[in-house]
């Protein structure tokens, strides 16, 4: 029988029933498909499933809500009607507030109205049975979360996995099985929640937030798909976070630490570790990896105030993987592959899966874990996309290189990766992996190998597309950045800066239009982008107010252009311009890197698959 990609022997034990009165299924790994070294350890490896076979919703319908106009108002019959998928983003976007910390100043972000949700949606029970594994940090805690529920499949495990944010579609964010929910059991669930917090909620207790109702859903849906595993990824934090209802996980882990969201965490190491470790739960064991000794010895503090066994994952030994590679691509994600495997191996030991924490000792991963790690994928995250449509044009060569980095540490590791990835030595690399599937778009990292060999004699140029939120200081990410990427001979010809079409618009995949957008921001970055090309090129800093290009080009219209830099008003006229440069010389090699926002590298994603 094939469960989740591993083979394995079915027999029925009538004797163990579950708490629902359901006979608990046994599953033995075949001898055929069982590593050696695992067949020594476990004789054999016996996973004891004690939840049913996932169920189909029934009794849910997506269905298409007539929208009546408020009294007094009369229909709009210009608007077209809303589609059921389309109404659920209006309805999820009116929940949308402006993030603050959640404590006492302010009574609609108070911890505690939590449970009162989850009493709402009769949750208690289920969350409390549910097998969580619970992931926080700054850097890496995404990736490390998919690694986790990537090897936890492949082991033929049920596996639920909440993430944000999404790029392209909010349903990115729950995934069952390794998938992105479908649009059918997403709106099922989707307003069952809903509706019973407007029957439910009042002044005192008002509807979720938005990340607060994401998180509840995300909770409601693996109960209900019955899950084995539900791994969950901090929003924001830890201690205050949606996702730190859990009270009793089975593991939790700390991914490496970093500044970030200051404005909210604080303004040193050990202030933002505090805040992460407050996922910590008495005596529940917990994994992070090497970290700055700040932040590493608050969270031995915390630890050892709640009684919590920390430990030190070290980074995966590339010789374990039996010749494959991480499907995440960077030399920082074998740091984020050790800690995922501590969690499983832990998670394993302490759910009764196993009998003994058998990966201590190996040299080798069992296959399961190997194929987990190597099949494991992100989007947006060292993620490498040729333009489909100058692809189809045959017209030149432009390659987008995604990456949501957006702290100073961060921008070190993307200006590394994107170095190596241009050069075309990220495949020979010994401690890079290239993915073996496929992206959302169809063209595998097999196929962009051979782009870079057959493009190896063009001349290439580096453009910047770049954006960041306000709230992170631009000058501690642009000059790390720029003087990485130099270090490794990499010179951008211009930065291009943008606004966030995410920004403007509602939860949904619009695009823009005619909107009129404050650039400001943009303009205040491309003056710091300025000041820094002319510093490293040994010039007088200039007012770039007088170094202004005039614009003729009716594609650049609205731009405003520097010696270095460009700031388009919209992310589909600065993706106009790119196309029109390659169109202007198709003999080259166009290479963009997408950074400093993982709301623009969504944006520039929904362009790049139209």
């Amino acid at each position: 029988m094939e469960i989740g990609r591993t083979n394995f022997n079915y027999t029925f034990c009538p004797l163990a029933q579950s708490s629902n009165h359901q006979p608990s299924r046994i599953f033995s790994l075949s001898s055929y498909h069982q590593p050696p070294l695992l067949s020594t350890l476990l004789h054999p490896l016996t996973l004891r499933f004690t939840s049913p076979p996932p169920p189909q919703i029934s009794g849910f319908s997506s269905r298409v809500r007539i929208k009546m106009s408020q009294a007094g108002e009369g229909k709009d019959e210009t608007k077209p009607a809303m589609s059921p998928y389309e109404e659920a983003m209006e309805a999820l976007s009116s929940l949308i507030t402006k993030r603050s910390r959640a404590d006492k100043s302010n009574k609609g972000d108070k911890f505690e109205l939590l449970f009162d949700y989850i009493k709402m949606l009769e949750l208690e029970e289920p969350i409390k049975k549910m097998k969580v594994i619970h992931v926080a940090g700054t850097k890496g805690k995404g990736s490390t979360c998919v690694f986790t529920e990537s090897i936890l499949r492949n082991c033929g495990f049920r596996t639920g996995l909440f993430t944000s944010p999404h790029l392209i579609d909010v349903r990115e964010r729950f995934r069952l099985d390794g998938m992105d929910i479908c649009e059918e059991k997403f709106l099922a669930y989707f307003w069952w929640c809903f509706d019973r917090f407007k029957e439910r909620t009042s002044d005192e207790v008002p509807m979720p937030t938005y990340f607060r109702f994401l998180a509840l859903l995300a909770f409601k849906i693996f109960a209900a798909e019955q899950v084995d595993v539900a791994i969950l990824e901090v929003g924001l934090g830890g201690k205050y976070d949606a996702t730190n209802v859990v009270e009793n996980p089975v593991v939790c882990g700390v991914s490496s630490l970093g500044y970030d969201h200051m404005e909210i965490l604080g303004n040193t190491l050990g202030q933002i570790a505090g805040e992460k470790a407050g996922i910590f739960k008495r005596g529940v064991p917990a994994f992070t990896v090497p970290q700055p000794d700040e932040a590493m010895l608050v969270l031995e503090e915390k630890a050892s105030e709640l009684d919590v066994h920390l430990e030190v994952a070290a980074p995966l030994d590339a010789n374990m993987l039996s010749g494959l590679h991480l499907g995440l691509e960077g030399e920082h994600q074998y740091i984020n592959a050790g800690l995922a495997i501590a969690l499983c191996s832990t998670w394993l030991q302490r759910t009764g899966h196993v009998e003994i924490n058998y990966l201590k000792e190996m040299t080798n991963l069992p296959e399961q874990f190997v194929k987990g790690l190597a099949t494991a994928a992100l989007q947006g995250r060292a993620q490498i996309v040729p333009d489909q449509l100058i692809e189809s044009e045959s017209s030149g060569d432009l390659v987008f290189y995604f990456d949501g980095a957006h702290s100073p540490e961060s921008m070190d590791v993307c200006a590394k990766w994107f170095s190596l990835a241009i050069q075309g030595d990220y495949k020979q690399h010994n401690s890079y992996g290239s993915n073996r599937g496929h992206n959302e778009l169809g063209a595998s990292h097999d196929s962009v190998e051979m782009g870079h060999h057959e493009a190896s004699k063009k001349s290439s140029t580096q453009f910047l597309l770049f954006n960041c939120m306000s709230v992170r200081d631009p000058q501690l990410l642009l000059p790390r950045l720029m003087r990485a990427c130099a270090n490794h001979g990499v010179h951008f010809q211009k930065a291009l800066f943008v606004p966030n079409v995410s920004v403007y618009y509602k939860v949904g995949t619009s695009m823009p239009t005619d909107t009129q957008v404050d650039l400001s921001w943009q303009l205040t970055l491309q003056r710091i982008w300025e000041n820094l090309v002319h510093g490293e090129k040994g010039n007088d800093v200039k007012n770039t107010d007088q170094i202004y290009e005039e614009v003729t080009d009716d594609a650049e219209k609205g731009a405003r252009s520097c010696e270095n830099s460009k700031v388009f008003p919209s992310l589909p006229i600065a993706i106009n311009w790119l196309r029109d440069t390659v169109r202007k010389n198709r003999s080259g090699r166009y290479q963009v890197l997408v950074t400093g926002s993982l709301h623009l590298v969504g944006d520039v994603l929904k362009l790049v698959k139209k």
